[in-house]
């Protein structure tokens, strides 16, 4: 019989330090004498005749351990239960299951293992919970690896746009990847200074649609030329256009592909280019003279390589593996408590009925979110609506917390 082995997978899009959880995996692993296999394109071969297999070693692992991107390829394949076997698991010994992804990844391993056990076949699975959106439902504080580096990213790219604005008098409309969550935008826009952000979070007493969202930008703009300051950049969460209807969507005259259902595929545009194009609409109706540019921040914050906090974060979680593994844990994250602890999270603690995990989405409430949206951000309030006059006809309407209904 073959020696016994891991295997380690990735699904789902990229994050900063995928590469660090495999290569901390296979070193403390082949440490103590199992073999690691690497599967590329995710879950997509795994049932076939021909797994896409790559053995490693120290030497590999120790080579890749700081890289952006992933030294396995990755798949969003989601296999259905009628390709489940057990040839792969039983000739190659397979001892445990490692997925790195979000939570259909770990959805889909519980599916696995499931199935192995009851052709008895004894697997653990243990899955390492990454998203740069930050919204698996860790720990309040406790960040999904690959969230800080992404974040550290996009700051760098957004300090640089609102330097541009800055410098040529301009405005920008940036957009974040998010998902459903504007954890992203939220930490970009908090550590730049932007004078306005947008999340999806923010519309907790009123439903989000493109009006609102470009109000709030206006009410900003307006704000700060009362202030005297004719630049600035807003950043919105691509969040919100999981609350805003289809045909709303379809309304605002982008030319968009469809899919098999008929909803618009957003990922074939930019999200930054419709939210620039209904402001520079609205403004022209406004007849304000004020220009402003779309920027997207999204595959550029994927494969970059992680900082410091993921180096150490993913360390922790490839070694918190295997003292799972060795307590004999299953069908669960490895999660690393602010203490340091290394404890696992069953899916089926934050499952829906329906196996679906709810996101985690930013927490408005929290104080240090509200020393943002009180403190931090330009917007219109009553007592500007007389110098707004000379921008508005209706300024009331551009005022922030009654957009909200804050």
């Amino acid at each position: 019989m073959a020696r016994k082995s891991i295997v380690i997978l990735c699904g789902g899009g990229p994050a900063p330090g995928i590469n660090t959880v495999i290569s901390s995996i296979t070193k403390v692993f082949c440490s103590t004498g199992y073999r690691v296999l690497g599967l590329d394109d995710g879950y997509s071969t795994l049932f076939s005749d021909k797994p896409k297999i790559k053995e490693m070693d120290f030497a590999f692992a120790d080579e890749i351990y700081s890289r952006g991107g992933s030294a396995l390829k990755m798949s969003r394949y989601k296999p259905k239960n009628e390709e489940f076997k057990t040839d792969f698991f039983i000739k190659e010994n397979i001892k445990l299951l490692v997925t790195i992804g979000g939570d259909d990844t770990a959805s889909t391993a519980n599916r696995i293992t499931k199935f192995l056990v009851k052709h008895d076949v004894k697997i653990q699975n243990i899955h390492v919970p990454k998203t740069i959106d930050n919204d698996l439902p860790l720990a309040e504080g406790i960040p999904t690896f690959g969230y800080q580096s992404a974040k550290d990213e996009g700051v760098k790219i957004a300090t640089t746009v609102y330097e541009d604005a800055r410098t040529s008098c301009n405005w920008f409309i940036v957009s974040a990847m998010g998902r459903e969550a504007g954890h992203l935008a939220f930490g970009i826009g908090t550590a730049c200074h932007y004078p306005m952000i947008v999340i999806p979070e923010m519309f907790n007493k009123t439903q989000v649609n493109f009006d609102k969202i470009i109000r709030l930008v206006i009410s900003s703009i307006i704000k700060r030329r009362i202030l005297g300051i004719n630049y600035g950049a807003a950043i919105i969460s691509e969040g919100v256009f999981h609350f805003v209807d289809d045909e709303e969507i379809k309304n605002t005259g982008i030319n968009f592909t469809y899919d098999d259902h008929g909803h618009p595929e957003l990922g074939n545009v930019s999200k930054a280019h419709i939210f620039n194009m209904l402001v520079q609409r609205k403004l022209k109706d406004l007849n304000s003279d004020i220009k402003s540019r779309p920027v997207e921040l999204g595959y550029e914050l994927r494969c970059c390589r992680p900082i410091a906090y993921d180096l150490v974060y993913c360390t922790n979680l490839g070694i918190g593996v295997k003292t799972l593994f060795e307590k004999g844990e299953t069908a669960c994250m490895v999660t690393l408590s602010h203490e340091g602890e290394i404890s696992p999270l069953y899916l089926r603690d934050v499952e829906d009925e329906h196996g679906k995990v709810k996101p985690r989405l930013v927490n408005i409430n929290l104080e240090k979110a509200q020393l943002v949206f009180n403190h931090n951000l330009h917007y219109l309030t009553e007592e500007d609506y007389e110098a707004a006059k000379q921008y508005l006809p209706d300024p009331e309407n551009y005022d922030f917390r009654k957009i909200l209904n804050w």
